[in-house]
């Protein structure tokens, strides 16, 4: 099992810089931030923006995945979030992680986007992944879609492979993750009841590995994430909670699980502390 914190991209870098910082410093493997102009979690919070946050986290770690948490087509063009992405890779040393999802429609209103359905949005992240790996493979892109086109896209220099990390949950988002990702990352479904999001992980598994099968690869080598903090129960609540949720994870045959940063209120509220009890004593016992 492999470890992941999101640091929020909320605060000025002059008190983010040590969250970043301290994630490698605790011994987690991978750290993550929001990839939006506005998260409706916090509408009315600063932000600042991701791509300059994840730069600035590169140059002051060394060993730490760093990733999109995720990013989306509601104001991202692929040709353009490529160039992020290749530069992201450059300055961290090739430890970037590209997650991808269809994200929520908020930052698409800002920027007076039309109103989507959610075929039409599930439809709309399909066509911007599918451009993404033609970038990352391609050079002189040329792509005529309903959402984007691309016209002698170049894509110089090189890209590494940096791992495409698709977000889904249901079944056909699922199906398409299968075909196209490098690692699945999943919210789980919006229940009540923790029982009841681990059994709807569970079936989520299911149809992931079926349609890994039918592609011709083998669901032992797909990674695969886990936001613990879409549970209705925080991961942090107490080292305990974060053991329990962890080892449930690790059944259903998740190899990453992501938990963030408390917060002093709203989401993600907790106890710094309790953080810092399960990087010092949980993780190493999980590792074995």
């Amino acid at each position: 099992m492999r470890f992941g914190l999101t640091i929020l991209p909320e605060l000025p870098w002059a008190q983010l810089r040590p969250r970043w910082e301290a994630a490698e410093a605790m011994g987690f493997d991978h750290a993550w931030t929001y990839d939006h102009l506005v998260w409706g979690g916090l509408p009315e919070s600063p932000w600042y923006g991701t791509t300059p946050t994840l730069t600035a986290a590169a140059l002051v770690t060394e060993r730490i995945g760093l990733g999109t948490f995720v990013s989306s087509p509601n104001f991202r063009h692929p040709v353009a979030l490529h160039r992020d992405v290749q530069s992201l890779d450059d300055v961290s040393g090739g430890r970037f992680l590209l997650g991808v999802g269809t994200g929520g429609d908020l930052d698409s209103r800002i920027l007076g986007g039309e109103e989507l359905s959610t075929r039409e949005r599930v439809d709309r992240f399909q066509e911007f992944v599918e451009l993404l790996v033609r970038l990352r493979t391609e050079d002189h892109v040329d792509a005529d879609g309903r959402w984007f086109s691309a016209r002698d896209a170049r894509t110089l220099p090189p890209l590494r492979d940096v791992p495409l990390v698709v977000a889904a949950n249901g079944p056909r988002s699922l199906r398409f993750a299968a075909r196209t990702g490098d690692a699945w990352v999943t919210t789980g479904p919006r229940v009540d009841t923790l029982d009841a999001w681990f059994d709807g992980l569970d079936q989520a598994r299911r149809t992931l590995e079926e349609a890994l099968v039918e592609h011709g690869r083998d669901p032992a080598e797909v990674p695969r994430y886990l936001n613990l903090d879409s549970a209705p129960q925080f991961s942090l609540e107490s080292a305990g909670v974060f053991t329990d949720m962890t080892g449930r994870a690790a059944e259903l045959g998740f190899t990453d699980v992501i938990t963030h940063w408390p917060r002093p209120d709203g989401p993600y509220a907790g106890d710094e502390a309790v953080l810092e009890q399960v990087a010092a004593d949980v993780l190493p016992a999980l590792r074995g």
